[in-house]
């Protein structure tokens, strides 16, 4: 079960019109206004500075942010941080046992790299019981480029052992048509997973909107100001809901590149420094596909191989 969410209208002040705000904004429980600066607050939610800073003040009264605590607590902690498996045993064990809540995890790569078919993968196998690698829980996909289709989900379903129909039912699909309709689904998102059990949150693909609309480069400082909220407001989403963000992401070709390869993630260092696991992704021979952790707080960089089967995502055979 997702984290229970603290009624806003506990925090002193709070009424029924300033919560609807709270809520509109994307924010439904109070450790995540207590972590948010109160300009932040202020803009998001429409409301006055003087408001925001009172809210953000009583919020953390109420919760211990500036608590610290030992590494052997935080070890105990992160011990029982639950996965979802990907389907591949390789790929699994190279992210350290499978996708983990608390954090984005970006796959990027070129087209055919097998990006979106991890991204459907992992919108099926979160509904499997824990003891099999799942959540038991719902998925939210948002994607930005229409490559969803409710066909290859009800394909790994079956193959699986779950019924199709009622995995196309846990699965809540939003087309995004630009990057500030993109940045208003993950609000509702927000809204979605506080009232019911959503343990996976993919945008497929991160950066598609964000590139297209701000091409020059005097919009670039603009693009990226976006972008990082945008990630930031995904992290929030992870640690509230206790559930796992996955992102997809495109490449692009780097000619001053003479040695190795010439493919580098969009986003540049704002998706690099807010992502917490990179994955990437990129062809073989046939349905065979490998994968390289190229930045990670706790695992090497490493490869595994996989491959894309008509079943789904699988162990190269």
């Amino acid at each position: 079960m997702a984290k229970k969410i603290t009624n806003l209208k506990e925090l002193p002040g709070v009424g029924d019109a300033l919560a609807r705000k709270l809520a509109n904004a994307g924010y439904f429980d109070i450790f995540s206004i207590a972590v948010t600066p109160p300009h932040v607050l202020s803009e998001e939610a429409g409301i006055g500075l003087q408001t925001a800073e009172r809210i953000v003040e009583a919020a953390r009264s109420y919760v211990q942010i500036d608590k610290f605590e030992t590494a052997l607590e935080v070890w105990e902690k992160r011990k029982k941080i639950k996965r979802i498996t990907t389907g591949s045993k390789s790929l699994d064990e190279l992210l350290g046992g499978g996708v983990q809540i608390y954090a984005i995890t970006e796959f990027f790569g070129e087209f055919g790299s097998g990006k979106t078919q991890i991204a459907h993968q992992l919108s099926v196998n979160v509904q499997l019981p824990e003891e099999r690698g799942g959540l038991d829980s719902g998925a939210i996909y948002i994607d930005t480029e229409s490559t969803f289709r409710p066909e290859r989900i009800r394909q790994m379903a079956k193959a699986v052992g779950l019924d199709p129909e009622e995995a196309l039912k846990r699965i809540y699909f939003a087309r995004a048509y630009n990057s500030n309709h993109q940045m208003t689904l993950v609000r509702k998102a927000f809204q979605m997973a506080e009232e019911g059990d959503f343990r996976l949150l993919i945008v497929d693909s991160l950066t598609a909107h964000f590139r297209a609309e701000y091409a020059g480069r005097g919009q670039l400082a603009e693009r990226q100001q976006l972008l990082n909220k945008h990630l930031h407001e995904l992290l929030r989403f992870a640690d509230t809901f206790e559930a796992a963000v996955v992102v997809t992401n495109q490449v692009l070709a780097r000619p001053d590149i003479l040695f190795g390869d010439p493919t580098a993630p969009i986003g540049g260092h704002v998706v690099g420094h807010t992502a917490t696991y990179r994955v990437y992704l990129r062809k073989s021979k046939g349905p065979r596909r490998i994968a390289r952790v190229i930045d990670a707080p706790d695992i090497p960089e490493s490869d595994a191989v996989f491959m894309i089967a008509e079943e789904g995502i699988r162990d190269a055979v």
